[in-house]
């Protein structure tokens, strides 16, 4: 290279470096500037309202005469209070077989469509079972309860069709939970689906390759290798799934109004019908914060289990 070439390349070079170093400014400060977008959004719509229904709680407030303190007392009122306690225990049975059909079910999905060697047939199986959950969940529980009603349902009326009698989906206690949970389930399991379909997706080809080597077949391939390699996205997928069955609310509210009896009262219908139905919003608060603790705890109880059986590559 000629001394001019040098003495050109030597001008330019510092000519660069600062536009470099504007450039990585701008691109910093936009970067920051999205960080502190969301952690505003997150502030405004999600730790705000937690620490106002926390204040909340410890207040009697009908909306209509000032908040009087009252301290503990809507605590201690939901700890005698049977309805609420009952509710509790019914979301935690409903959520456990949502989430455990979902993570079974979205599985067993996710392999059958993997076998499938054309891409068309597997992206056209993605999109069927994905597409409940764009339906509306208000829209999709009224559909299935029509569907479902016990003397004009369709369901029944195959059923008669075949001399079966008529099965009470939503007026027993049994039908009406089974029942929920299999709507549940229907409408929210594309999501399970499709993260195990990536998950699937992503497995290293050469462990494969090497397994089908060593002679394994398919049961002991998906157990022993394919199922260890993604308990990541199964432990992400249980944690979420049962964060959201957790605040199931329209399905039962729609479909069964709780009933028959209090067999599918939600927690959230009980803190719906008491904030804005009777207009008890300081006790109403105290039964969200127990949900907020209960689902915590949960959490929590989940993450120290998966140290037993999640595996980080």
């Amino acid at each position: 290279m000629s001394a001019s070439g040098l003495a050109m390349g030597g001008a330019v070079r510092p000519r660069l470096r600062p536009l470099q170093r504007a450039r990585r400014r701008r691109e910093g400060a936009f970067g920051y500037a999205m960080i502190g977008a969301s952690f505003a959004l997150i502030i405004v719509f999600t730790l705000l309202p937690i620490a106002a229904s926390l204040g909340l709680s410890f207040f009697s407030w009908d909306i209509i005469s000032p908040p009087r303190f009252v301290g503990t007392e809507n605590y201690e009122r939901l700890a005698a209070d049977n309805h609420v306690v009952n509710s509790f225990v019914v979301t935690l049975g409903l959520a456990v077989a949502i989430v455990l059909l979902q993570l079974v079910i979205g599985m067993a999905l996710a392999v059958l469509v993997q076998q499938r060697r054309r891409s068309w047939v597997r992206g056209l199986f993605r999109t069927i079972y994905y597409l409940p959950l764009l339906a509306s969940t208000a829209a999709a529980s009224v559909f299935m309860g029509y569907i479902f009603n016990e003397r004009f349902g369709v369901v029944n009326y195959y059923l008669a069709l075949l001399g079966l009698p008529d099965v009470p989906w939503l007026t027993s206690s049994t039908g009406a939970s089974a029942t929920i949970v299999m709507v549940a389930v229907w409408q929210s399991v594309g999501f399970t689906f499709v993260l195990f379909v990536a998950a699937l997706s992503s497995l290293p080809r050469d462990v494969l390759e090497a397994v089908a080597l060593d002679g394994a077949g398919p049961v002991r391939t998906f157990f022993s290798v394919k199922l260890p390699l993604i308990s990541p996205t199964v432990f992400f997928a249980s944690v979420v799934n049962l964060i959201n069955a957790m605040q199931l609310f329209d399905q039962p509210f729609i479909m069964t109004s709780g009933g028959p009896g209090t067999s599918t009262t939600t927690t959230t219908m009980i803190i719906y019908q008491t904030a804005f139905q009777n207009l008890q919003f300081g006790y109403g608060s105290a039964i969200s914060m127990v949900l907020f603790a209960v689902l915590i705890a949960m959490t929590g109880v989940q993450f120290l289990v998966a140290r037993r059986w999640v595996f980080y590559s």
